[in-house]
């Protein structure tokens, strides 16, 4: 599941549906008028604060150490760009500046997105990693937050969740954990160092803490092991060795029905037929624990998710799927929670909820 959020871009604004993605720093919009309603595509022509990037500008030039997007000169002269995501998911188009206009008294200044003219996605990108160029950087937003609501709905209609820019007025009982930082100088190959790195410390199935060393769980001298926040990911991924652990734990519980052979979406191998409940209960509860007592706890009736057919998985696959050697906290473990990205204390906050009931 995506989390989107609706933003009023331009002037006048044109709302926009963008995808929350705190694993990622550009933000796009759709400029293009392929997808059909209810995605609404942005028309610049409607806009009197609306400019492109021209060919000659610093951030159209190759290899800006921050900025990891393959840009070059379009035949107009304008700086095209092509981002690839980790899901394979493709977005090309024009850098240019556009403003996000909240009330008539209530606007950014003119932000550097991409217009996409070409992406196979209904909805734009709203990025939020430490980036310099991602949203809250040129926004200057020193906190954000959002609470991901539980995926079934009854009323088959989709799940509605909250967003906040700035203060939360639910945090005073969230729960903080400091974000493991690194100085520019410590290049590491296989580090992302504009994620959100959380300190995890161990993985508990059930009554059992699992055999996994810390070491596998915070960047090693090349980077690989980091931990990180992603609300733009919907699974979690574990390095091989983490992974191997919980894998082996639920085939230990509850492996006689485990469905044998069975991979979804390439990534969920621990997927079973039957009743989710039962099986969830002979699992038991999923923590992932992280410094200062910090915990994200998944309820053992609501560990496994469904995928269709009759099929529940487990959501977590191995990072070599996704070519990373990386812990990723993905958005299906974050249901019910309020997080909070506090950049000016370099911290995330957790906080139980009811998702469904919270202020959009």
């Amino acid at each position: 599941m995506a989390l989107i959020v609706s933003l009023p871009i331009g002037t006048p604004p044109q709302p926009q549906q963008m995808v929350l993605d705190t694993g990622s720093q550009l933000s796009w919009i759709q400029c293009n008028k392929k997808h059909p309603p209810p995605t609404t595509s942005f028309d610049p022509s409607l806009s009197s604060s609306f400019s492109v990037l021209p060919c000659n500008h610093p951030i159209c030039k190759p290899r800006i150490p921050d900025f990891t997007l393959p840009t070059s000169c379009d035949q107009n002269r304008l700086c095209h760009y092509s981002y690839f995501y980790a899901d394979g998911t493709l977005a090309e188009g024009n850098l240019v500046r556009e403003k996000f206009t909240f009330s008539s008294s209530q606007s950014t200044p003119p932000l550097i997105l991409g217009c996409a003219t070409d992406s196979s996605e209904a909805e734009g990108i709203l990025g939020m990693n430490l980036g310099r160029l991602s949203f809250v950087s040129q926004a200057k937003i020193s906190r954000f937050s959002y609470c991901t609501p539980l995926r079934q709905n009854h009323d088959g209609k989709p799940p509605t969740g909250g967003f906040y820019l700035g203060r939360n007025p639910n945090s005073r009982t969230f729960q903080y954990v400091d974000l493991l930082t690194f100085p520019q100088s410590q290049r590491m190959p296989n580090l992302d160092p504009l994620a959100f790195t959380l300190p995890m410390t161990g993985i508990r199935l059930g009554a059992r803490r699992l055999n996994v060393s810390a070491a596998f769980l915070r960047p090693n001298a090349g980077g690989a092991g980091q931990t990180m926040i992603d609300s733009g990911s919907e699974y979690t991924y574990l390095v091989d060795e983490a992974y191997r652990e919980v894998r082996d734990e639920v085939v230990r519980l509850a492996g006689r029905k485990l469905k044998k052979g069975f991979v979804y979406e390439g990534a969920l191998d621990m997927c079973f037929d039957g009743d989710a409940v039962e099986i969830g209960r002979s699992i038991g509860d999923l923590v992932f624990e992280f410094e200062s007592g910090v915990q994200i706890v998944i309820d053992k009736d609501r560990i496994l998710g469904d995928v269709g057919g009759g099929v529940h998985c487990l959501g977590i696959g191995r990072s070599d799927s996704l070519g990373t050697p990386s812990n990723i906290i993905g958005n299906v473990h974050q249901q019910n929670l309020w997080v909070e990205y506090d950049l000016a204390n370099r911290r995330v906050g957790f906080g139980k909820a009811d998702c469904s009931r919270s202020l959009l």
